[in-house]
């Protein structure tokens, strides 16, 4: 026994995986009043371009399983909902719950680059990606979209941007119905230039299946790294055998004394007799 607890035997369990640290991914999303027009659509349904966002975003974020997410809602003003978080369910709880107008009306583009680029400068470089999605231009706001990309740049921050909306919609007039582009305020050159000068790419989503279509790309685009780490549980089972091994000393010395004890008991009563 004494041999056998010597050797260190062991108890190896079944492997089990180990989160490894994954992309930090923050989601910037516009919430200006242009976001409520209904021009886009699920099924049969026409909805606004915010209720699109936030089922296929909302889908991209349940997908990103070891990576930490975080969100900024923005409009004339830009706001950190969510930091940056391992907790998935809760960064879409709080997409979900987001009200257009909830930030103003107006659309500050740079100042959600700025935001962003704030929250994720601490972070490693190479997993760092801030993705915005907008229908506008920027009209508010204290920073240039542009001096923030660049800003963004010098970081390594790359920046992926969406434009959303449909650029083709009937309005019906007095006298019949007249082709417009409910998109017409939307910046896609400023947009395009932000992810050109980021390393990330522009992406355009005028109906429900592209914007699903974008964030499936991302998903190829950016990945979620590697596969998780697998370790294999050990206990040590050297106690056993040694516990044992005591016992059975005990139980011989014991046993030992027993059989001496009658002898010298009697050796003295005979002495004393």
């Amino acid at each position: 026994l004494l041999v056998l607890a010597a050797a260190r035997p062991q108890w190896i369990g079944e492997p089990v995986a180990l989160r490894i640290s994954g992309r930090d991914l923050m989601l910037a999303v516009d919430l200006s009043g242009s976001m409520k027009r209904r021009d886009m659509q699920v099924g049969k349904d026409w909805v606004t371009r915010l209720a699109v966002v936030k089922r296929v975003a909302g889908e991209f974020i349940e997908r990103r399983d070891g990576d930490r997410i975080g969100l900024i809602l923005f409009g004339t003003r830009a706001y950190l909902q969510a930091p940056l978080t391992f907790d998935r369910p809760t960064v879409r709880t709080l997409l979900e719950e987001a009200v257009i107008g909830l930030a103003g009306e107006q659309t500050a583009i740079g100042d959600a680059i700025g935001l962003g680029v704030k929250r994720l400068r601490e972070r490693p470089a190479h997993n760092r990606v801030l993705v915005l999605l907008t229908d506008g231009a920027n009209t508010a706001g204290e920073v240039n979209p542009m001096d923030a990309a660049r800003f963004a740049a010098k970081l390594g921050l790359k920046i992926y941007t969406i434009g959303v909306g449909a650029d083709v919609a009937m309005m019906r007039r007095l006298y019949g119905s007249v082709r417009v582009n409910p998109s017409a305020d939307l910046d896609e050159p400023t947009l395009a230039a932000i992810a050109r000068a980021t390393g990330g790419r522009y992406f355009r989503a005028r109906q429900t299946n592209e914007l699903v279509d974008i964030y499936r790309t991302l998903d190829e685009l950016e990945p979620v790294i590697g596969d998780a780490e697998q370790f294999r549980p050990t206990a040590e089972l050297f106690h056993w055998p040694l516990a044992a091994a005591l016992l059975l000393a005990v139980s011989l010395l014991a046993g030992g004394l027993r059989r001496a004890l009658p002898r010298w008991t009697a050796q003295e009563q005979q002495a004393h007799g």
